[in-house]
């Protein structure tokens, strides 16, 4: 036969543990609030801002907070902002200076100033991307490409139309305390009628140029060859002009000598009908 025993706890003990359990609970609950509050982790690419909620709000002339742990008082609160380099893809549907709907794919990089953040978290926000960059960027993109015909968009001056786009972005940008490093059309999409006609079109100038470039070749050859052959008359007119028949026929007793002075058997007649000597073999 079992026997159970029965454990009665003394009143007084079960105080204690009760005095004991209720300030571990606040403790914990104290460490949590304040774990989430007062201690702040900022990682590597970004930056951070205290809003003091008793004493002034934002200190916009404070330099942010770096990387690294930081520890706050718990009623503060801190914004952290991401400054690296990023990027946002776009593709918009806009209409060409003939009324032509072309679609086209930008990459706008970007990124938000460091020292000013405290100026972009109290002016804009953190959605600036939405707010700021993406307006600007679209209402750029289509005055920029209203100006221009599709044939130019989709090969003259499409660097041109980029850059302008570029230009007018930033310029509304970064007076918002952001950054535009670049942008870019990477893709451009035009009717797929009006695609083909252009690339017949470049084909054909392409055509022309070779021709042209054929053409130029030739003429540059034949005008060579004509400076050549007049530099060859001239000389031959200068030397024809410096020779006479006493000369002539000094040069040719000179050479006979030579000649005659050779290993060679032969026979040397003096006087020929031109007054030169002849040379005869035997």
């Amino acid at each position: 036969m079992t026997t159970r025993k029965t454990i009665n706890l003394d009143p007084q003990r079960k105080g204690g543990l009760a005095k004991l359990l209720i300030p571990g609970f606040i403790i914990l609950i104290i460490i949590m609030i304040l774990s989430n509050t007062t201690f702040v982790t900022i990682d590597p690419g970004e930056k951070g801002i205290v809003f003091k909620r008793f004493s002034g709000g934002l200190d916009k002339e404070a330099a942010p907070l770096s990387q690294g742990f930081r520890v706050i008082m718990p009623w503060n609160k801190v914004y952290i902002y991401d400054i690296r380099m990023q990027e946002h893809f776009e593709k918009m549907t806009v209409l060409s200076k003939n009324g032509l709907n072309i679609e086209v794919e930008l990459s706008c990089r970007y990124r938000p100033i460091s020292a000013e953040i405290a100026y972009l978290h109290d002016e804009i926000g953190k959605d600036y991307l939405g707010t700021i960059i993406l307006p600007e960027l679209r209402s750029a993109t289509r005055e920029i490409i209203g100006k221009y015909l599709p044939d130019e968009l989709y090969s003259t001056k499409r660097e041109t139309i980029q850059l302008e786009i570029f230009e007018r972005t930033k310029d509304k940008v970064e007076k918002n305390h952001l950054i535009i490093d670049d942008i870019l059309i990477r893709g451009v999409k035009l009717p797929q009628t009006l695609q083909d006609a252009i690339e017949r079109k470049l084909k054909e100038e392409q055509s022309s140029l070779e021709y042209e470039f054929r053409l130029t070749s030739e003429r540059k050859e034949a005008e060579r060859r004509l400076i050549e052959a007049q530099a060859k008359a001239d000389a031959n007119e200068i030397l024809s002009k410096s020779l006479n028949e006493k000369i002539l026929r000094d040069k040719g007793i000179e050479a006979t000598l030579k000649l005659a002075e050779s290993p060679n058997s032969k026979v040397v007649i003096v006087g020929g009908s031109d007054g030169l000597p002849l040379i005869l073999n035997n």
